[in-house]
């Protein structure tokens, strides 16, 4: 079982623990870091996508954040934005080279796999540059089906016109991109 610290508004734990399938299952705060990859190719920016596995417990077969992850009672952001990383795409990075882009408070309310999920996070949102192209890396599959670089204006207008399946909230992209740039 996994347990993720139960949080305030402002991220702090409040010293008490929850496992992660009642956490959603009520609708608990708990902690996440979203790490979006990011290159620069002929002087545009794109952005590396994964695709969740069709087996995950929220928006299966759906495009998503580069790696994201629940924080595990007791770790830190950045150590387990870096774990992720590792697990999931197999990049191996220390803690200061993520950038960090801001903080989100997601609140969102649906059903999966005919279960009803509350997921209520206080996210720390960071950028990592990365110029390696998709075969260099190594999804982890139980998580995600493939990666792929996009470009970021394409992505934009896709996520606002639903062109393609996504779990991404614009504002959520414009924080990285003001992150990177500043």
């Amino acid at each position: 079982m996994e347990y993720l610290d139960i949080v305030d508004e402002n991220g702090e734990p409040t010293g008490v623990t929850v496992e992660r399938s009642k956490a959603h299952a009520e609708g608990i705060m708990h902690r996440t870091a979203h790490v979006w990859i990011v290159r620069m190719r002929d002087g545009n920016l794109e952005i590396l996508l994964q695709k969740r596995s069709d087996h995950k417990d929220s928006f299966p077969g759906c495009y998503d954040i580069s790696s994201a992850g629940h924080i595990p009672a007791g770790v830190d952001f950045k150590a387990s934005a870096v774990r992720e990383l590792r697990e999931e795409l197999g990049v191996d990075v220390p803690e200061d080279a993520l950038i960090f882009c801001g903080v989100r408070r997601i609140a969102f309310d649906g059903e999966f796999h005919g279960q009803l999920f509350h997921d209520r996070q206080f996210t720390k949102v960071f950028a990592l540059w990365c110029d390696d192209d998709e075969s260099a890396f190594t999804p982890q599959p139980e998580e995600l089906s493939e990666v792929r670089w996009m470009p970021f204006d394409a992505l934009i207008t896709a996520v606002e016109n639903h062109t393609i399946p996504h779990c991404i909230y614009p504002e959520e992209l414009r924080m990285v991109e003001n992150g990177i740039r500043s």
